[in-house]
């Protein structure tokens, strides 16, 4: 499944797809915003030079860390193929570069990582921190509270079909699904394409 949309950020075009059920972002596009550079293929060849674990990731990948790919993208003289990296990978491509535009997202960076350390310390953290997000996107307290009482019940519900012989996230979605066949008459994924749905998740639309 495919689907494009442009970002803006200080003015500057973004291009972004879904690919994957998941944002790619084109890295010369991303490179331009945060350097003013006029030539962001160049300043990406410079950068991989001086980080080698950067020329590893987005040449190879690594452990769970998918590298570039080259994706259709909608410009002004037509589809053309471009080099998108996921979330994951723009954000490692930020953290190697220079330049005080960059600054912002390398300390927003820091302090989600700060705020995990916390949060395995102190998993009640993580349960304060999702009810904050909820309440700053405008829902009821009712509804946050069935929200959370719903999570408790799914990870309850998965730890028991792990417990039954469930091996891997596959296996819980393959269940998920036969009960929701069963109860609704429709898969979640039927249900999406359904509703035209592309990332949403079910339980909070």
């Amino acid at each position: 499944m495919i689907s494009k949309k442009i970002a803006i950020f200080q003015k500057k075009e973004i291009r972004k797809i879904i690919y994957n059920n998941e944002w790619w972002f084109v890295v010369n596009n991303v490179i331009s915003a945060l350097t003013d550079s006029k030539d962001p293929a160049q300043y990406y060849k410079r950068m991989k030079s001086r980080d080698k674990e950067l020329k590893v990731l987005t040449e190879k990948g690594g452990a769970q860390f998918v590298p570039p790919l080259r994706l259709e993208i909608e410009t002004s003289g037509g589809k053309q193929k471009m080099y998108c990296w996921n979330t994951e990978g723009i954000f490692r491509l930020i953290q190697s570069i220079p330049s005080p535009k960059a600054e912002p997202f390398k300390r927003w960076l820091a302090k989600v990582g700060y705020e995990r350390v916390q949060e395995i310390e102190d998993p009640e953290l993580a349960t304060k921190r999702t009810r904050a997000l909820y309440q700053a996107k405008g829902y009821s307290a009712d509804w946050i509270e069935k929200r959370m009482r719903g999570i408790i019940i799914r990870e309850e519900l998965t730890d028991e079909w792990k417990n039954r012989g469930a091996k891997n996230q596959f296996d819980c979605a393959i269940l998920t699904a036969e009960i929701s066949k069963a109860t609704f008459g429709m898969t979640p994924a039927e249900y999406k394409e359904l509703k035209n749905l592309k990332r949403e998740n079910l339980r909070i639309i």
